[in-house]
């Protein structure tokens, strides 16, 4: 298999699995498969991380994720 394959074979997997995220976080639900909404919500999400509070939202959002997962 040629490079340009398997590197676009590991994007696409990684893009999947980004939308696995927001699929299981019930956002997909939640917003009615608004994508307007959900792009906006992830602009909001990287305005706040760009922010002064960035590295509090990391820490919130990354305990809340591990718990989630049942890492935390």
């Amino acid at each position: 298999m040629r490079s340009w394959q398997v590197e676009r074979r590991k994007r696409t997997r990684h893009l999947i699995e980004l939308g696995g995220l927001v699929i299981k976080a019930g956002i997909v639900d939640m917003t009615g498969d608004d994508r307007a909404m959900i792009y906006g919500a992830l602009l909001w999400m990287a305005d706040k991380l760009q922010s002064d509070q960035g590295e509090q939202a990391r820490g919130l959002w990354s305990a809340k994720g591990k718990q989630a997962f049942g890492d935390g």
